[in-house]
């Protein structure tokens, strides 16, 4: 079946949740507290326009949370359901990013990850991502990560 992302919409909040506990849940061992989008309130971001899922064959797999910045796209969180992993379904949402970054028109996607997820660092970098700083931030230990557009 079709892959398709679309927003979110308020009935999707039960499945966002279970995707995200989901998906963050292995950190868990290493962090002193729950990693930030486990925390979130998805009916606020929904509310907000900020969030997209991914559907695979009509079932809610992933979680994508973008936010327009003054100049840049901040993608917030992004999250797939494991029982979906090796579909490419991160690398689509990925690419959906850049589009949404350009229709939008900024040249540049910024996001931050927890210095223990030391795997999503390594993903993003070969996504092109460069590092431009640390930070400690509302009790998270952040690395921040920037990509510049190419132009098209």
């Amino acid at each position: 079946m079709a892959i398709t992302i679309r927003p979110a919409r308020p009935e999707d909040v039960t499945r966002i949740e279970e995707i995200v506990t989901a998906a963050y849940s292995p950190y868990l061992a290493r962090m002193d507290r729950k990693p930030a989008p486990m925390v979130d309130d998805y009916t606020a971001r929904i509310a907000q326009g900020h969030t997209h899922v991914l559907e695979d064959g009509g079932v809610v797999a992933s979680v994508l949370v973008l936010e327009p910045q003054r100049d840049h796209l901040l993608l917030d969180n992004i999250a797939v359901d494991p029982a979906h992993h090796g579909k490419g379904l991160g690398r689509r949402l990925m690419d959906f990013t850049e589009t949404e970054a350009r229709r939008l028109g900024f040249h540049a996607i910024v996001l931050y990850t927890n210095e223990v997820m030391v795997e999503n660092i390594s993903r993003y970098r070969r996504l092109g991502y460069v590092e431009t700083g640390r930070q400690h931030d509302r009790g998270y230990d952040r690395v921040y990560m920037r990509k510049v557009l190419p132009e098209r």
